[in-house]
């Protein structure tokens, strides 16, 4: 893909406040509304923005236990396991990756108590051997 130094700038720009008008958006750029109108339309027509998100408040965000669940699973079975974590709306992301364990989960509970009822669930899935599970203390920067 293609991207210019304006198309990364007006993602940058993008992902700090979706929110932006395109008003303020072609100030910061320097370009006409209807240039920047345009390659936001572009954009999202190449799946490069795949659509626009609730970044949460620091105060809701302290209050949520927020983990990440390293699952083993039975390699067979990882299609269906992902199609039920889908389903699981404290299951916020989830990546295959390389190494000891298969996926990494991210699950945001109200309390430890819903975060347990959540890691029981992972772990009665048909396919998965094994999790082990890292609690967030803190974030010290996100983007």
């Amino acid at each position: 893909m293609n991207l210019d130094d304006k198309d990364r700038k007006l993602l940058n720009l993008l992902s700090a406040n979706s929110r932006a008008s395109i008003a303020e958006l072609s100030r910061l750029l320097d370009l006409s509304r209807s240039t920047v109108q345009d390659r936001i339309e572009k954009l999202e027509h190449l799946g490069i923005i795949r659509g626009y998100t609730v970044r949460l408040g620091d105060d809701f965000r302290s209050s949520q236990v927020v983990a990440h669940v390293m699952i083993d699973t039975d390699q067979k079975q990882s299609s269906n396991i992902a199609r039920a974590l889908k389903l699981i709306d404290a299951v916020k992301e989830l990546h295959t990756v390389n190494g000891i364990h298969d996926m990494i989960a991210v699950i945001s509970a109200e309390s430890t108590q819903s975060l347990d009822k959540v890691l029981d669930q992972i772990g009665e899935l048909d396919g998965v051997e094994k999790t082990e599970s890292s609690i967030i203390l803190s974030t010290r920067f996100e983007r």
